[in-house]
């Protein structure tokens, strides 16, 4: 036992000589930060290997070119963000809530019209932008179309509501927590509502009803417009065919008097008769047949030759008898 407290001794002696010889040499970079800070001010440089310091003028004006370049970038970025947000909806292309009031839309489109300004942003489609963030700022100041948005935006919503009551339905969680609330279930879902889940959520089911209804309207004036253009070509016809008809009724009264005067001028001809002759009617009768003394065949006499012929007898009929050949010259 003595021997250990011997040997502790000296280990604790030899212990407290080195803390003892560390407070009485510092390091050389203690040593070196203590110089710095005791010299005077620009007498030693604590980056020997670096360039001398700037001056305030260069560095102020360092920092405003600093800030202008991230203003820069602010502004392109906001450009980029409304050339791409949803066409359908001036809330995404404001930047916007959707229950946003019409004071918080006039705050937000001075405050970004004045960020994407052509004359103040350098981007290429700044023009493009300025005029996206006008139009959607007139369609939401515009109150009949903010009706008929404001409808669709809560069908949206109620949409929203009846999936989120559907999925938490047998949720334990959302129950413990009606229970803990002071306003029940209905309290849990109006804090659920203040939150941004609640907004994205809501913001995918508004785009797709009014993507929705933006296809059921273009569809619809394709179709009027078909009907339109047949009504038309109808029309058009209609009117060709009474022009036509019309046309027709004046050619045919004006051309009255040469047809009136081509029918008489044909009667007056054919009534003429020739010289020597009557002619009922300007009809010539045809001509009789007389004998013919140069054939030898039998003909009927003049007054017979309009004679019915005889009606044949009945019965069976015999062989006719022959007749003698005739001679010919």
């Amino acid at each position: 036992m003595g021997d250990a407290k011997q040997s502790a001794q000296p280990d604790a002696a030899n212990g407290t000589a080195e803390v003892q010889d560390l407070n009485a040499e510092p390091d050389q970079s203690t040593q070196a930060l203590e110089d710095v800070s005791d010299a005077p001010t620009g007498s030693v440089d604590p980056w020997p290997d670096e360039k001398p310091g700037i001056s305030p003028e260069e560095e102020e004006m360092l920092l405003k070119a600093f800030f202008q370049e991230v203003r820069e970038v602010d502004r392109d970025n906001e450009v980029n963000r409304i050339l791409g947000a949803f066409k359908l909806n001036p809330f995404e292309q404001m930047g916007l809530r959707f229950d946003s009031t019409q004071e918080e839309v006039k705050r937000q489109y001075r405050k970004v019209s004045l960020l994407i300004h052509p004359d103040k942003c350098k981007h290429p489609l700044a023009t493009s932008a300025f005029e996206v963030l006008g139009h959607a700022n007139s369609e939401l100041a515009n109150e009949d179309f903010m009706r008929e948005f404001r409808h669709t935006l809560n069908l949206a919503r109620d949409e929203v509501r009846k999936e989120r009551k559907k999925k938490t339905k047998h949720d334990a969680v959302v129950r413990l927590a009606s229970v803990i609330h002071e306003g029940g279930r209905e309290g849990v879902e109006a804090e659920w509502e203040s939150t941004e889940e609640f907004h994205e959520l809501w913001k995918m089911k508004s785009r797709d009803m009014l993507a929705r209804a933006e296809w059921r309207r273009r569809k619809l004036t394709k179709r009027l417009k078909e009907e339109e253009e047949r009504i038309e070509e109808s029309e058009a016809e209609t009117r060709k065919k009474m022009k036509a008809t019309k046309e027709h009724t004046k050619k045919w009264e004006e051309t009255r008097e040469n047809r009136v005067g081509t029918w008489r001028d044909f009667v007056q001809k054919k009534g003429k008769s020739k010289k020597g002759t009557n002619m009922l009617g300007g009809i010539k009768p045809p001509k009789l047949k007389v004998e013919d003394e140069e054939h030898t065949y039998i003909q009927r006499p003049v007054q017979e030759q309009w004679r019915p012929a005889q009606p044949k007898p009945a019965g069976p009929q015999g062989k006719p008898p022959n007749k003698p050949p005739t001679k010919r010259r």
